[in-house]
């Protein structure tokens, strides 16, 4: 009992270790993402990854790819540690009567970590696409419009006073995550933070759901042997095909997340109310091709991302501390 009192920070620690040091290889990739997910047909400032990334240096700086890293970065570490422990939970739970684990098991397992993580996922993607966003909505109002001011910010006004002042600019006003969960706060409540939720499950239950039993048979067809566990390589390359995996599946729910979420928009950019109307007017509009956005940005975020989560989960840096603590030290 004492054991699995223990066992429990430790994989929250190692899920947060986990989840700051992938975060801080990839986020680029993620910033790139977010854009490309957001552009529409016949406004597109960037081209591809790569063209969103130099134009980004070239506009913004170098710290400009890493615009909204520092709420991931605050977040991430309780998101990452939820998803991963509880996955874990779960699948310690489904095991109990011996029989092991089925595919179908592992999966419920999965769904159930999804389902906890949204918690901290859905405001922590909340502000930092308000974020990542800011620099592709200033580039597109720098372009010539024949319209009038008022029509090249958004109907929505919260947060406009901070990214437009109501005629073109040269660049976004600097803003913080702490300034948008304020004024979201302020204007919509607690349920502001939490614009989008449904998108946010519709992406992170599938997704667990696909990745982690995926995982789990991967990493172990490089188990030496049944008691064994398999090189931290495996657990590397285990991870990375199956979040790249995952990551494709639920692409399209992950763009309607993120349109959802984005509560400043370009000139001609329409606004969504709910899931289904985004879905049949981006269909309409942009087609079906348009879920496909961002891809492969997502596939090479998340590919990296649960690689090092996993090496860094089945490290034992968590078991480590907590073994080393004062508080252990002092345990009979």
């Amino acid at each position: 009992m004492s054991q699995q009192q223990i066992s429990l920070p430790a994989k929250l620690i190692n899920g947060g270790i986990a989840g700051i040091v992938g975060v801080t290889c990839v986020f680029p990739i993620d910033l790139a993402k977010t854009r490309l997910q957001n552009q529409r047909q016949g406004q597109q400032v960037y081209k591809s990854m790569m063209d969103c990334l130099v134009k980004t240096v070239r506009s913004e700086g170098y710290f400009g790819m890493y615009r909204g890293a520092a709420v991931n970065l605050t977040l991430v570490t309780p998101e990452k540690a939820i998803k991963l422990a509880a996955n874990d939970f779960f699948r310690h739970q489904f095991a109990k009567d011996g029989k092991g684990l089925t595919v179908f098991r592992e999966m419920l397992a999965g769904c159930g970590a999804g389902m906890c993580q949204v918690i901290v996922t859905t405001p922590m993607e909340m502000l930092k696409i308000q974020l990542q966003d800011a620099g592709r909505l200033a580039v597109q109002q720098q372009k010539p419009v024949m319209m009038s001011p008022t029509k090249l910010v958004a109907t929505n006004t919260v947060l406009s006073r901070s990214y437009n002042s109501g005629m073109v600019v040269s660049a976004p006003r600097a803003v913080s995550a702490t300034q948008i969960a304020k004024e979201l706060l302020q204007t919509q409540g607690i349920q502001g933070l939490y614009k989008g939720l449904g998108a946010t499950l519709m992406r992170d239950v599938p997704f667990s759901i696909v990745y982690f039993p995926l995982f789990a048979n991967l990493n172990r067809l490089g188990q030496p042997s049944p008691g064994e566990s398999s090189p931290f390589y495996w657990a590397f390359l285990s991870g990375c095909a199956a979040g790249s995996t995952a990551a494709v599946a639920v692409n399209p729910c992950d763009v309607v997340k993120t349109r959802l979420q984005s509560l400043n928009k370009g000139a001609n950019e329409e606004a969504y109310n709910g899931v289904m109307d985004c879905v049949s007017k981006i269909m309409r509009k942009e087609g079906p091709s348009a879920f496909l956005k961002g891809a492969g940005c997502r596939a090479l975020v998340i590919a990296p991302l649960f690689g090092i989560a996993q090496v860094m989960y089945f490290a034992g840096i968590g078991e480590y501390i907590v073994d080393n603590s004062p508080l252990s030290l002092l345990s009979p």
